[in-house]
């Protein structure tokens, strides 16, 4: 991909804030044990490490949608990048859980900014026909981070501190600063628009409340007012906010973006690679640890292959969008990724690792080939007017879709370990929890099918045809 000096480094700068964002969203996974053990804290608070940075992360992405168009680019990122370095070092420096948690709050601040602004500035600096390579270069950021999580914070939770996984980020998000400051560029026009306070009060308890709900569930009975009743909320208040977005003059979120034909399939495809992606990356874990009895940094060696082709081929994949396009590229992936998750659904207590290894690289493999071609199809199908807001709704959807599907295969896991163990009482535990496991990765595969059927609903068209 031919790019420009000044294109090359904007991207660099991009990148490197979405990484850490990203990273960050599983990075506390396998050093949460340490943590309960030095603050002395149950599983119920320890979860929200990682809960409450995905819930004010989700929170802030509509938010970003009227800032992006408000702010100039420099001033949104620059401010983005200084609360994530702040919230790093508060975090890094923690005497309490409650400073910790707090610092984690300001780091999601800053982190639900990166992904929306990076998706207007490439489409905004990059013709359609380059919007593919460029987008396969930020899937590096989207997609290897959240996988390289586990395997870095298992490595260094091992053999040093879990303080040490904001010692490592800290440095590196100062210097994207500093390269931002001195580099980065004011992309697109900016607007005086006004401010939707409603719409924001709206967008936050609606959106937190089903990321809430969502995010217990996965630990949490379903019949526990935590669960349901917050999910209920968040429906409501949701539909209340997107009536307010069809009814006022100055929308925080333009919803004409579900107009785009495109731009719907694209989403709904992603729907359903989210809550089968998030969903089964769980299980693995789980059969490597509690099945298997393997420590926290075996269990992430077991990804890290997979994390690989995903840093690898994200480039690649993008390039393959710009030539031929969506249809057949997501259809291929799709089934790649299908193939993989039954792979995993055959393990035993005796298979070999390197099957679970390979398993694991197939289902990677082949979501490269989709997650960021049908992310670049989706923008591609809008004006630039409404990329902001296009970019902000595919991410709020991605951020539900993925706290959905991990509570719901979580749940799937659950209840089928609990009838299998009705019925076979004299059967060993962890053959009942295996079962559970087996059915939940069923469950992902039978969900990319339903991927792969909406594909067909593509027009075949080669990027280059967008206008």
């Amino acid at each position: 991909m031919n790019i420009s000096k000044k294109q090359k480094s904007i991207l660099i700068i991009l990148v490197i804030g979405t990484f850490l964002g990203f990273l960050n969203q599983t990075l506390m996974n396998v050093a949460l044990p340490n943590i309960m053990h030095e603050f002395n804290i149950g599983p119920g608070l320890g979860q929200w490490m990682t809960n409450g940075y995905m819930l004010v992360n989700g929170v802030m992405v509509p938010l970003t949608a009227f800032l992006i168009q408000r702010l100039t680019t420099r001033r949104l990122y620059l401010t983005a990048v200084g609360l994530f370095a702040i919230g790093t070092l508060i975090a890094g420096f923690a005497p309490n859980f409650t400073i910790l948690i707090t610092g984690r709050m300001i780091q999601a601040m800053g982190a639900g900014v990166f992904g929306p602004l990076m998706n207007v500035i490439v489409m905004n600096l990059f013709a359609p026909d380059k919007r593919g390579g460029a987008m396969g270069l930020i899937g590096l950021a989207l997609n290897f981070a959240p996988t390289l999580g586990p395997t870095l914070s298992g490595f260094i939770v091992t053999n040093l501190s879990w303080r040490f996984l904001f010692f490592i980020v800290a440095p590196l998000i100062i210097a994207d600063f500093i390269l931002a400051y001195f580099l980065l560029q004011n992309i697109g026009e900016q607007k005086m628009l006004k401010f939707d306070f409603i719409g924001v009060v709206l967008s936050s308890i609606g959106l937190g409340s089903l990321l809430y709900g969502f995010s217990n569930a996965g630990a949490t009975p379903w019949s526990e007012f935590t669960v349901w009743g917050f999910i209920i909320i968040g429906l409501i208040v949701t539909a209340l906010f997107i009536w307010r977005q069809f009814s006022t003059k100055t929308p925080l979120l333009n919803m004409a973006v579900l107009k785009q034909r495109e731009f719907v399939i694209a989403m709904l495809i992603n729907i359903v690679l989210m809550i089968a992606m998030y969903g089964g990356a769980l299980m693995l874990p789980l059969y490597m640890q509690t099945i298997r009895g393997a420590s926290a940094f075996v269990s992430g060696l077991v990804l890290f292959p997979g994390a690989l082709v995903t840093a690898f081929l994200s480039p690649w994949s993008g390039r393959l969008y710009d030539q031929y396009g969506v249809k057949y590229l997501t259809l291929i992936g799709i089934l790649i990724t299908a193939v993989g998750t039954i792979v995993l659904a055959s393990l035993t207590l005796t298979t070999p690792l390197w099957f679970a290894v390979v398993g694991q690289f197939i289902r990677q493999l082949g979501l490269v080939l989709v997650l960021m071609p049908i992310q670049t199809e989706a923008f591609n199908a809008l004006p630039l007017a409404l990329m902001p807001d296009g970019s902000a709704m595919f991410t709020t959807v991605r951020q539900i879709a993925a706290s959905f599907g991990t509570a719901a295969l979580v749940t799937i896991m659950t209840r089928s370990s609990l009838s299998y163990g009705k019925t076979h009482a004299s059967t060993l535990d962890v053959l009942i929890q295996l079962h559970g496991i087996k059915i939940t990765f069923l469950t992902a595969a039978a969900l990319m099918l339903v991927g792969a059927a909406l594909t067909l609903l593509f027009r075949n068209k080669a990027p280059r045809d967008f206008i």
